[in-house]
């Protein structure tokens, strides 16, 4: 019993050390931990990030039926009824896609019945005129022989009194102004009848020009391939490809494209606060995102000049093409690619973490140590800023606050360190030479002509300030 009651004190005392030691030992929550970082000095590049989808520079179309005999035939939208798989490699002349036929083979149909009543009526016009023409042509066979009988009269009325010789010159008169009035007359139905058939047989004619023209149309709504290449799905207006289902207009008959995989481009859009920065002639780093372990240069090479607004936002964008300088077989088009467009490069520069950079009403500062120090800033990317005085190569920046930091002073700028700091960013702004910074923590002003600035302008907000 007393070997128990032992046993359990000495445990309960094991307990209690353990206790006070976690108690005592335990990290303080409360505590901050500060970070700390150098200050840097070197090449400062200003970036523009963006997601972008490459697609070929130039490309092949594969149209459907021809725009002028839809708009001709009153067809206004086709739907594709079988096209073959996105990314397809085809030769020139392979089958591409399927067009529904259903509107055209009911115009085909509405046609030939049209054809069929203009050659009913071809055929009755013809015969109408054949029988009329006929019947005026006996007509004149009979006015001639009254003629011959009115001469033989007026011949033998030679031994008759005048008055009888006069009556049968009369009838011969009339008979002759019959006749030639008969003959006049079948002139005019003959012409009258060819323009009758003339007119009909011309609108038979046109009908049946339609009607071919519709068989050559409806011969196109089986697509084929114009040359070798890689089949690519054509985007409609809201940038959805057109696949089975789409419909095809009129207006805009592409299909589908062959492109030109040996000469890429990315296609992205920057937003309105950034696109100042991006200019024509800019060098782009551009990643693959299928291929994380490619990486590939680029160029600007067009910027829009008005934006386009965001579907279900009130952000606006602006178009941005970027040339793909190198090839290579594995790429290929609607790739989504990360795109970091340097529109700034700035050499010989000090920069600190944008975390280290603090406000205090008007006046910029860094905490260094037990100290605040006053410094002027300069651009900024995404992470980091320039400090273009008040700070020295080497020096460690805090990136937190201290909790006793309101006790710190703050050491301010000279005049002169403001002056030349001022002098210095408008060198840099003027994309002038400039030097590496000075001991004193300002940099030199332009004169030794050893770093320049590379092409770019436009300055990235700075985040938010800390207190």
């Amino acid at each position: 019993m007393n070997t128990n009651r032992k046993i359990y004190w000495g445990l309960a005392g094991v307990a209690t050390i353990l206790l006070l030691v976690w108690y005592f030992t335990k990290p303080n929550l409360d505590e901050t931990v500060l970070l700390e970082a150098p200050v840097k000095q070197g090449l400062f590049v200003i970036n523009v990030t963006t997601t972008g989808e490459l697609e070929a520079k130039s490309s092949e179309k594969i149209y459907g039926p021809s725009s002028s005999g839809l708009r001709e035939a009153r067809i206004w939208e086709l739907k594709i009824d079988d096209i073959i798989p996105d990314g397809s490699i085809v030769d020139s002349g392979d089958y591409v896609a399927n067009l529904d036929r259903t509107e055209l083979t009911n115009k085909l149909k509405d046609k030939e019945i049209e054809i069929e009543q203009f050659q009913n009526n071809f055929t009755k016009t013809q015969l109408d005129t054949t029988m009329e023409l006929r019947s005026a042509r006996n007509d004149l066979v009979n006015l001639r022989y009254a003629m011959e009988e009115a001469q033989i009269a007026v011949d033998q009325s030679i031994y008759e009194p005048p008055a009888s010789q006069r009556q049968v010159q009369i009838e011969l008169d009339k008979s002759k102004r019959s006749y030639d009035q008969a003959d006049r007359n079948y002139s005019l139905r003959t012409e009258k009848a060819v323009a009758n058939m003339s007119e009909v047989s011309t609108a038979l004619k046109k009908k049946r020009g339609e009607y071919e023209k519709l068989m050559e149309l409806i011969s196109q709504f089986t697509v084929n391939a114009p040359k070798s290449g890689m089949v690519i799905y054509q985007r409609d207006w809201e940038g959805k490809k057109r696949g089975i289902g789409s419909t095809v207009s009129a207006w805009e008959n592409v299909v589908a494209t062959l492109p030109n995989l040996r000469e890429m481009i990315t296609k992205t859009y920057v937003n309105e606060i950034d696109i100042s920065k991006v200019k024509v002639g800019q060098k782009v780093n551009i990643g693959i995102d299928a291929f994380p372990d490619k990486k590939f240069t680029g160029q600007v090479f067009e910027v829009a000049n008005i934006g386009e607004q965001i579907r279900n936002s009130n952000a606006k964008v602006f178009e941005v093409k970027i040339v793909v300088n190198e090839y290579d077989s594995i790429v290929r088009p609607a790739m989504t690619t990360k795109n970091t467009i340097i529109t700034d490069e700035i050499d010989s520069v000090m920069y600190i973490p944008l975390e280290a950079m603090f406000n205090n009403d008007s006046i910029q500062y860094v905490i260094v140590g037990k100290q605040k120090k006053q410094v002027i800033a300069g651009k900024s990317n995404e992470n980091e800023i320039i400090v273009l005085a008040g700070l020295k190569p080497g020096e460690n920046v805090l990136m937190t606050t201290p909790a006793d930091a309101d006790d710190y002073k703050i050491t301010l700028l000279s005049e002169d360190q403001k002056n030349q700091a001022k002098s210095l960013k408008e060198a840099i702004e003027k994309e002038e030479v400039i030097a590496k910074p000075d001991t004193q923590g300002v940099g030199q002003m332009p004169g030794n002509g050893a770093f320049k600035q590379r092409p770019g302008n436009g300055q990235r907000p700075n985040r938010p300030s800390k207190r």
